[in-house]
């Protein structure tokens, strides 16, 4: 299985502007720049790279979880996990912290632990993001 996307840029790191397309169709012609990468603290002004690996790296942890959470025979109510992406402008991205708030009726906090931290080593976007800090925080509802 491929998957792709297509970053189209034009001009200057600064003043530039670029869109992003993906496969599915979900972004198409989304537009993302310097400031919406470097400027906008609040992440309101468009994408980034970054803040697609933090979503890409979200939702494979919360699929893997919960297929491990099934295999153990108590599959999830409700998993929220959310990415953050530390990026340091000129030295690259250093970590991503996942955050986890999980609905799992009649499983022990133990073996919750145990089952999230597999899947976070085990994600295939974890595996991906070797090169850097994967970090977990995760507690029951």
């Amino acid at each position: 299985m491929k998957r792709h996307a297509t970053a189209v840029w034009e001009g200057d790191l600064q003043q530039g502007k670029g869109s992003l397309t993906t496969q599915s169709g979900t972004l198409k012609n989304q537009a993302y720049d310097f400031k919406m990468r470097f400027a906008d603290e609040q992440g309101m002004s468009g994408t980034n790279p970054e803040e697609l690996i933090a979503a890409a790296h979200a939702g494979c942890f919360a699929m893997q979880l919960s297929h491990f959470l099934a295999e153990n025979g108590t599959p999830a109510k409700r998993l929220e996990a959310k990415a953050a992406i530390d990026l340091k402008p000129g030295e690259g991205i250093k970590g991503s912290a996942l955050t986890l708030v999980a609905e799992v009726p009649g499983i022990d906090p133990a073996k919750f632990n145990e089952l999230a931290n597999k899947a976070k080593a085990e994600c295939p976007v974890s595996k991906a993001l070797g090169a850097i800090s994967v970090t977990l925080e995760a507690s029951l509802a």
